[in-house]
């Protein structure tokens, strides 16, 4: 893998699964329960991968849903995208919701979510009195129409 990530990775379960990419060339790689857990239909739980993960400087781990568990079965990732900050070295743990009326099984060893590394730049603030217009300018939700 050309220029790849490098990302140090530690199994707090000895049933973690170290991530993988299931297609050549994907961005985003699974996550893998280490517990079986039910979603009642409407419900939130948070499930545990059993693994803590540390990239170099200057990125950021976001956990999204899984496109088929979302279109079969309702079960989306709450805080979708979820920021997992580089400062954070505990087990990492997604929020699984069920927007079904059905309750779901997750059982040990279940692909969860996907997850993938992002570059960012730390940001600084310049205070200012006001900011340069726009043809927009301040008008917010729905002004671009329907």
């Amino acid at each position: 893998m050309v220029n790849a990530l490098k990302v140090k990775i530690v199994k707090l379960h000895q049933d973690a699964t170290i991530p993988k990419y299931a297609h050549a060339g994907d961005v985003c790689f699974d996550l893998v329960s280490v517990e079986s857990v039910e979603v009642a239909a409407g419900r939130v739980v948070v499930v545990g991968t059993g693994l803590a993960m540390q990239p170099e400087p200057g990125y950021e781990l976001q956990i999204r849903p899984r496109s088929g568990l979302a279109a079969k079965h309702g079960i989306t990732v709450l805080n979708s995208p979820a920021t997992l900050e580089p400062t954070y070295t505990g087990e990492i743990k997604v929020i699984l919701h069920n927007t079904s009326t059905d309750s779901y099984s997750v059982k040990k060893g279940d692909r969860i979510a996907q997850a993938v590394f992002k570059e960012y730049r730390p940001v600084e603030f310049t205070e200012v009195d006001k900011l340069a217009a726009t043809e927009r300018g301040a008008r917010g939700l729905g002004s671009s129409g329907k």
